[in-house]
């Protein structure tokens, strides 16, 4: 497996991804999609454990027109400070039409199957979810994904798969929120709630002040069932 950073071509420009290839494919590839934070060393994590899964992965840097190539920490408030100017600042259409690059770019990739998984964190749950919606995406992961239940109207877009990790105790997402997810999309056949009853946001942040390993686990299991199921 190798990590690369690579350009990726989209409609208004290109723009920057982290791309990890694994050594024995499977052929499909899956769209990790950041935080608020950038393509940091924590997606950088999650690429490369996506391509050791047999995934050709790519993350793609969605803060360009803004900031191309920045990485952010959870670790200080000047960068806490920034992320949120950043996602303040981001166009969640924009966004999409970069994820729709990012799949072109690695159906692409030599021995690519054709097949695209999507999965995002945060600001990329929201856009994981949307990308489910708005794409021929074979299967979209969202972790506790922010603003979902302003774009429920678009799940009669859904063509592949959609799995939600929902954190019930999500200070971003807070139990109204949650409840307007649940009556939105609970009776769609296409869409799978899990929800962690004891869990904050970014339970699967490695290192992330909320991380809780048992619960990630559960969740990291959960997504790559789903994407050995319907990226084949």
């Amino acid at each position: 497996m190798a990590g690369q950073d690579i350009t990726i071509k989209g409609a208004d420009g290109d723009f920057g991804g982290y791309l990890a290839v694994p050594e024995t494919s499977n052929g499909a590839g899956v769209v990790v999609i950041q935080e608020i934070f950038g393509v940091n060393d924590v997606m950088r994590e999650i690429t490369d454990e996506f391509a050791a899964a047999g995934y050709i992965a790519l993350s793609p840097d969605l803060f360009w027109r803004q900031e191309p190539g920045i990485q952010l920490t959870d670790k200080t408030e000047a960068d806490w400070k920034r992320a949120f100017e950043l996602y303040q600042g981001f166009s969640v259409d924009k966004g999409i039409e970069d994820i729709q690059a990012t799949m072109a770019a690695l159906r692409a990739q030599p021995g690519c199957n054709g097949k695209i998984g999507a999965t995002g964190y945060c600001l990329g749950g929201l856009l994981a979810y949307l990308t489910g919606c708005r794409t021929d995406a074979a299967a979209s992961v969202g972790y506790y994904g922010v603003g979902i239940q302003g774009h429920l109207a678009e799940a009669a877009g859904i063509s592949g798969a959609v799995m939600l990790h929902v954190a019930a105790k999500d200070g971003f997402v807070p139990p109204e929120a949650q409840a307007e997810i649940a009556a939105g999309l609970g009776g769609n056949d296409k869409v799978t709630i899990h929800t962690y009853a004891e869990q904050d946001h970014a339970f699967c942040r490695m290192g992330g002040e909320h991380y809780d390993e048992a619960a990630a686990n559960l969740a990291n299991g959960r997504t790559l069932e789903l994407f050995a199921a319907h990226l084949g």
